[in-house]
């Protein structure tokens, strides 16, 4: 079973860029992950295929207090895990080759449970060294990014993303897919996380939601409350149940409008 601080269960897996195949400058043995295209140009140099009895992914900025790593969420978890470090082209960013993988993931329902950049994320170095263990990973923190998603598949992984541009301006991405050894159950993402893609896709796609459920009736009225200039419209066979649902919950009821439809799960889309 997977163990969870703060949060609850959650399922996923990936497929990305449309990139290039492998390179000759690829470290032996590896290889690029069948549900990722590399970025163009970028080189693999470093490369592990293991089973892990824990492996910790935060959900939360990390720091370092009275010298513990600190985190407010985060999912542990066992299984299968496959960690590829591509060095990309020199005149690329970390942060554009996680943009367009995260991108191309949403394209593909993935389900965002964490994404922040720049400062947001708190420490490069324990990112790097604490967290994914390679210290060519560290560098400024405005230049980083990373995300942890889920895309439900046969094989209900999850994917990591970690994308820096280092001091010396050395740009890498890591990524990691972890098949896990037990179900994942049900997952909640942070609000901030939900509320950055809201903001910049305009919409949140949300298929697994059904009727309105506790804890997610409280996780969408927390986004709300983190921005009470927002209005969205809801979409799909529930959503005056959840619209009813959130007011209970003191968000306004003008900041919520219906849009017909008969789709199943939520979708919530920004009104400009």
């Amino acid at each position: 079973m997977a163990r969870f601080s703060s949060l609850r269960p959650f399922t996923f897996s990936l497929l990305l860029l449309t990139g290039l195949g492998a390179s000759a400058a690829d470290v032996p043995g590896s290889a690029d992950l069948q549900i990722l295209a590399r970025y163009p140009q970028a080189e693999i140099v470093d490369y592990r295929e293991r089973h892990v009895d824990e492996r910790i992914y935060p959900q939360d900025s990390l720091r370092r207090i009275g010298g513990n790593l600190r985190m407010a969420a985060q999912i542990v978890v066992a299984g299968e895990l496959t960690a590829i470090t591509y060095l990309l082209p020199s005149t690329h960013s970390g942060i554009e080759a996680f943009t367009q993988g995260r991108e191309a993931l949403l394209e593909r329902n993935a389900e965002l449970l964490f994404w922040c950049e720049g400062r947001d994320c708190g420490s490069s170095s324990l990112w790097a060294n604490s967290i994914f263990g390679k210290s060519m990973l560290y560098g400024p923190e405005g230049q980083q990014a990373y995300l942890l998603a889920r895309l439900p598949d046969d094989a209900d992984s999850l994917v990591a993303l970690y994308g820096i541009t280092r001091g010396n301006g050395r740009p890498y991405l890591h990524v990691e897919r972890l098949a896990p050894d037990a179900p994942l159950g049900e997952l909640l993402p942070t609000s901030a996380t939900l509320l950055r893609q809201l903001r910049d896709s305009g919409e949140l796609s949300l298929p697994r939601l059904g009727e309105p459920g506790p804890a997610w009736i409280d996780l969408l009225a927390s986004v709300l409350r983190l921005d009470s200039s927002l209005r969205v419209s809801l979409a799909g066979q529930s959503a005056e149940g959840w619209r009813d649902a959130l007011v209970a919950e003191r968000i306004r009821a003008t900041r919520l409008e219906l849009e017909p439809s008969e789709a199943d799960g939520l979708r919530i889309r920004l009104l400009r």
